[in-house]
């Protein structure tokens, strides 16, 4: 068996095998043996026909087929554990080039190369989080309007009204919209589907009956009612105003786990704004970082990987599919076929795959390890946090798999730490990112009060 090996682009080798004719002659004489009892031929018991009636019962080319099915992966196998420089990370796509002689081409996937660069050269302007008042204000509005109540008004409509409407709307005479009973909150900084129906409202009262005008949308695809005008009929039935709790110390013992004071409130709101501001702030770090570094680096990886990634993403979109029709429910749901949603998923796939190697290069030279006490404590944080599914999720973490996932996560979270650390300290801007440490017990946002009335209770929306 003569071998010979090159390398060829996305880290993959290719390998040619050429194997002796005694070889291929045996695996045809093993596959007919094989065959025999396969074969009906008349005038003979199952397994008893000559030779020659067996190879000429299945042909020369089905003989030669079952004899390359066993004799192919053996040679390529052997060829491969005799050259220890080969590492396959994955099946080699397996081609027969000839049979006079057998030449078998194998392309092999082995593991990516990553050349890093001068990666400690990347720099990230730093940036201080800060929290402007007018965000505290609107937070402890949206607070409110979650504990406001609705109730019932004489006057005209204003904006932040809510109404309850019999609506419908025909284009020339062809209904659009069929006669329903809808609920709507008269909200000026929201997209609408008809632009303008809820302006027609305001200045109207319960009782009131009003037919008016719309164009039809660009989003209302049926061609037969593109670039016409909507006639509406609406009867506008109960309307409310929202009246909305005073923002005093009262109010503030209500909202969430209860605060002393309407100022203890603010002060957390605040604090909420501000690590979200610094979440968002070091996730921008890590961005800019790992983008830095991708336009230094040299990533070569085989496509099976990147396929594998589009699975595991396209796994995680549909709902962690099991089987295959589960698979094709999901796409059914959707209306799109598989190839063009790994299509859509594939660039996506490939920076996350680009991101994740880089990592595991930048961990390898910075000798980052995740100890056994790491895991451990990682483990204790984790179910500490869980409540009453601490015992699940425990036992879920004492699998290898669960171990290893953890222990895979902190390398991650380890690694962008180190980087943050090299492109912030020498960094023009002096002031250090914020430090990105867990909890020890993540408080909850601020919620509503207790039994509050939602501000709009609504059963359908007409936008």
């Amino acid at each position: 068996m003569k071998v010979s090996t090159e390398k060829i682009p996305d880290a993959q080798i290719l390998m040619t095998i050429e194997v002796d004719s005694g070889r291929l002659d045996d695996a045809r004489q093993k596959a007919l043996r094989k065959l025999t009892p396969r074969a009906k031929v008349p005038g003979f018991r199952p397994g008893k026909a000559p030779p020659d009636l067996v190879r000429r019962y299945f042909g020369e080319e089905r003989i030669l087929d079952e004899a390359l099915d066993a004799l192919v992966p053996v040679v390529y196998r052997e060829a491969v554990e005799a050259d220890e420089s080969i590492d396959p990370i994955a099946r080699p796509r397996l081609v027969v080039e000839t049979t006079e002689p057998l030449v078998v081409k194998a392309t092999i996937p082995v593991r990516p190369t990553i050349e890093l660069g001068d990666y400690r050269s990347v720099r990230v302007q730093t940036q201080e989080p800060t929290v402007d008042e007018a965000r505290v204000d609107e937070t402890l509005l949206i607070i409110r309007r979650r504990a406001a109540t609705l109730e019932p008004i004489g006057r005209e409509l204003r904006w932040g009204d809510v109404a309850r409407l019999d609506l419908k709307a025909d284009v020339d005479d062809t209904p659009l919209v069929q006669p329903q009973e809808a609920e709507i909150r008269l909200d000026e900084a929201r997209d609408v589907l008809f632009p303008g129906f809820e302006e027609q409202l305001l200045g109207h009262r319960k009782g009131d009956v009003l037919e008016f005008d719309l164009p039809v949308p660009e989003a209302v695809t049926d061609e037969k009612f593109a670039g016409k005008q909507a006639h509406f009929t609406v009867t506008i039935g109960e309307t409310k105003e929202e009246v909305l709790p005073d923002l005093d110390d009262d109010f503030a013992k209500q909202v969430g786990e209860g605060f002393e004071s309407i100022a203890a409130l603010r002060d957390r709101v605040r604090d909420d704004i501000r690590q979200n501001e610094e979440e968002q702030i070091t996730n921008r770090y890590h961005d800019e970082i790992l983008d830095q570094l991708l336009a230094l680096a040299t990533i070569e990886f085989p496509p099976v990987m990147l396929e594998a990634e589009i699975d595991r993403m396209l796994h995680d979109q549909a709902g962690h599919i099991e089987r295959g029709d589960d698979l094709e429910r999901y796409l059914a749901g959707i209306g799109k076929t598989e190839e063009e949603v790994r299509g859509e998923l594939r660039p996506r796939a490939d920076l996350r795959l680009r991101r994740s190697l880089l990592l595991g290069k930048v961990a390898e030279a910075e000798n980052i390890d995740v100890s056994d006490e790491d895991l451990a404590a990682e483990v204790e944080r984790l179910t500490a946090a869980a409540g009453s599914q601490s015992p699940q999720l425990r036992q879920l973490f004492d699998s290898d798999e669960g171990r290893g996932t953890i222990r895979r996560n902190l390398m991650t979270r380890q690694t962008l730490a180190r980087l943050v650390e090299i492109a912030t300290t020498a960094a023009a801007a002096a002031p250090a990112p914020p430090a990105r440490k867990p909890r020890k017990k993540k408080s909850a946002p601020v919620e509503a009060p207790a039994g509050a009335e939602p501000a709009a209770a609504t059963s359908q929306e007409t936008e």
